[in-house]
């Protein structure tokens, strides 16, 4: 069986960032896996309506992500507006799409409020990183689905490799 994944529509190429910016990541095997139609191209912002472009957000808890989708926490935008309940949405519908799609795994952008998987930034708009989750990307980890941030992507790689063909890692 094919393992689908869930990949942010920015690594594809679509200008979606807060910034309008994009960051293709299109390897080789992300156009074989597209062409196999495995890869479900979201962009969990977008969906929970922020605008493009949009100010920059950054998440207040110490819990990262979880944190915040626990209420715990909260993501402001650099100008002070608390835009938690968007973000919140977007993680459950990132979720939703995974599930409805039979996604075990996604690739997500890195340093994201959303998709951060292995760092975010520390809330002060300083440029300073910090590790933790965005809230999509912790909230697919709670729900079993595994996260690879855009840094990883060999990683991903060779974990669909094992999936799919476990008598290859013996």
């Amino acid at each position: 069986m094919k393992n689908k994944i869930l990949v942010s529509a920015c690594l594809m190429g679509f200008k979606v960032r807060y910034n309008a910016s994009e960051k293709a990541q299109m390897a080789e095997q992300l156009a074989l896996w597209q062409q196999e139609q495995r890869l479900v191209i979201h962009c969990p912002e977008l969906s929970a309506g922020l605008p493009v472009p949009r100010s920059p957000a950054e998440i207040l808890s110490a819990g990262g992500g979880t944190g915040v989708m626990h209420g715990q926490g909260r993501i402001i935008e650099k100008t002070g507006k608390d835009v938690t309940a968007h973000y919140q949405l977007s993680a459950w519908l990132a979720l939703r799409a995974a599930q409805e799609s039979g996604c075990t795994a996604a690739l997500l952008t890195d340093g994201s409020p959303t998709c951060g998987s292995q760092f975010i930034y520390d809330g002060c708009f300083r440029g300073q990183r910090q590790p933790g989750m965005g809230v999509a990307a912790a909230l697919l980890t709670e729900q079993g689905i595994a996260v690879f941030s855009d840094t990883q992507f060999a990683e991903l790689v060779d974990w669909i490799a094992e999936k799919e063909n476990p008598e290859l890692s013996l």
